[in-house]
């Protein structure tokens, strides 16, 4: 059992229903589900009413993705202990990770092995990464690089661009006029150096911003 003299409480956040449900069969016997949810916004709505003690998220998620949310959640004082679950096992993603705020990272493919474990180290202070992943590996992590190159907001509105989101929609998901999404989306094509639409996607995708099935939709 855990160390806190309960059961942890755990909220998760991956937009797949499968994973959402096979973690839960993993965890119950051990862990109090406070909530299960599908986008990193979803997440950082749910977290005050959830008490959660620890998050177990996946990285690519739809509308903020999950570094983005860390890096959030991480700022704020006493936030739950940072787990991701992801299908990325390239220590760049594991750097990008940690850099925003992560206590853990587990790899999908074993992770019904390694969660409970992950959780028992990160209550304890402890950090915990998948045998056989660095985290200090992959020299300037491309993941962490456009961390560096962009804003946070935009970082917002690239996802929401090669989700194949148009300016309006993304417009009302932020709260901004039309014309500054439009903005942003000038600064960042000029701060990466690339002219279309789908050089934009490709570069999210590359960098798991936005889930494969998501970047089939190519455009202009």
């Amino acid at each position: 059992m855990m160390t806190l003299g309960r059961k942890p409480r755990i909220i998760l956040a991956d937009d797949h229903g499968l994973m959402l449900e096979g973690l839960q069969r993993i965890l119950e016997p051990e862990c109090e589900i406070a909530g299960a949810v599908t986008d990193g916004r979803m997440l950082i709505e749910a977290l005050p009413s959830a008490h959660a003690d620890v998050i177990l998220m996946d990285i690519t998620m739809p509308l903020l993705n999950g570094i983005e949310a860390a890096s959030r959640i991480s700022q704020e004082p006493d936030h739950p202990r940072i787990i991701f679950v992801s299908m990325h096992s390239d220590p760049d993603y594991v750097r990008a990770a940690f850099d925003a705020g992560a206590d853990g990272y587990v790899v999908k493919s074993s992770a019904g092995q390694e969660l409970i474990e992950a959780i028992r180290q990160v209550l304890s202070g402890q950090s915990y990464v998948s045998p056989g992943i660095s985290a200090a590996a992959g020299g300037d992590a491309k993941a962490t690089k456009v961390r560096a190159e962009l804003t946070p907001r935009q970082r917002e509105v690239l996802q929401l661009v090669a989700e194949g989101r148009i300016a309006k929609e993304i417009a009302s998901r932020l709260n901004i006029s039309v014309k500054t999404v439009e903005f942003h989306k000038t600064s960042i094509s000029q701060a990466l150096g690339m002219r279309t639409t789908a050089e934009l996607t490709r570069y999210a995708l590359e960098r798991g911003m936005v889930g494969t099935g998501i970047g089939s939709k190519l455009h202009e």
